[in-house]
């Protein structure tokens, strides 16, 4: 399930509304947010965390509320009470440390609990099972982290994530927006420090396949672009690739939908439709280094092999046998190694990205 944040440093926009529905629309299915950020007027948390519940429940998504109870208890809500927070439409409470496992426990019965994945032990699951806790309601969330250098290293997050699976709970990472990052720092919100500045899909691919199971959006803004692919992969299970064409003369042969082939090859990515396709005669141009992310098509030279399409998933020499028609954009380059075998794929050639 992918989600994605909304912070309540200010006020509800109309711009924010706009956001959260096309999100929705996207097909993402949870808001994260938090209430104790030093530097916001506590003072205005309910009135945002009201208006945000409302626009959330409007588009039936989950709300999870990173909270302290001192913070609740200065926004006008009690955690003796979690019915008026419910009533808002928050889904989901964020524990942090300062509460016990038995209250915790306690509050799994009404929503869903999370608890900061880093930091669970042995003994808070021993204690959570003594007092009741009901592990179909609890979550296990990671951190994101602001300041560069200091994300979790991905060996280590994977082992941690196999032993909260086995505990029993639900896990969720973050990785960062590409659009409108959180400050004061402005360099993203991973939870895996190698996500930082990263295509968020490609990140997003990268977490699920580390045992994660809600990936949110850490930063306030996915770019149109990004969420266009966030949706296609949802739709599709594909990957949509934004390219610069080398050769305008073979764009039509090129750009569209492929699919991986089934044996999967080490060093491209081969359309398994290209076969399919009626191939024009290819005369031999632009027999250039094929650098990865080239897409190239196999010229008269390869004989049989004329008109086979390949992505390149690594560096490679010049061949005088293979074209170099286009070349997908350094921004999407990432996203390459999540084609698979079988895996669906897209070359779109849009104006404004940048080449």
């Amino acid at each position: 399930m992918f989600g994605f944040s909304v912070f309540m440093n200010q006020e509800m926009s109309d711009e924010t509304k706009v956001y959260i529905h096309e999100m929705a629309e996207k097909g993402f299915l949870g808001i994260f947010t938090s209430m104790h950020i030093p530097e916001d007027d506590a003072s205005a948390y309910k009135r945002r965390l009201t208006e945000l519940g409302k626009v959330a429940k409007s588009h039936g998504l989950e709300l999870m509320v990173d909270i302290s109870g001192k913070a609740l208890e200065l926004a006008g809500f009690s955690l003796e009470n979690l019915a008026p927070l419910k009533e808002i439409g928050v889904t989901g409470l964020r524990m942090d440390y300062h509460l016990s496992n038995e209250q915790i426990a306690k509050w799994s019965h009404q929503l869903k609990i999370s608890l900061n994945a880093s930091t669970i032990t042995e003994q808070d699951v021993q204690e959570l099972k003594e007092a009741g806790a009901d592990f179909n309601q609890m979550e296990a969330w990671h951190n994101y982290y602001p300041r560069p250098e200091t994300g979790l290293d991905k060996s280590w997050y994977k082992r941690k994530n196999q032993w909260l699976v086995e505990q029993g709970f639900t896990v969720q990472g973050f990785v960062p927006g590409d659009e409108v990052l959180r400050g004061p720092l402005y360099k993203g919100l991973p939870t895996l420090e190698e996500h930082r500045n990263q295509h968020p899909l490609a990140a997003a691919l990268d977490l699920a396949s580390c045992g994660t199971d809600l990936i949110y959006i850490g930063d306030g803004g996915l770019s149109l672009t990004a969420r266009e692919q966030f949706d296609y992969y949802q739709e599709t299970g594909g990957i949509l690739l934004h390219v610069a064409l080398l050769d305008t003369q073979f764009g039509p042969t090129i750009l569209g939908t492929h699919t991986n082939r089934q044996d999967e090859a080490k060093s491209v990515v081969r359309s398994a439709d290209a076969r399919f396709k009626e191939i024009p005669h290819i005369p031999v141009r632009q027999t250039d280094e094929r650098i990865k992310g080239t897409i190239t098509l196999d010229n008269e030279r390869y004989l049989r092999y004329m008109g086979e399409i390949q992505l390149m998933k690594e560096d490679l020499p010049a061949d005088e046998k293979v074209n170099c028609v286009a070349r997908v954009i350094s921004a999407d380059l990432p996203l390459i190694q999540h084609i698979h075998a079988g895996t669906i794929y897209k070359f779109i050639c849009k104006e404004g990205i940048e080449k």
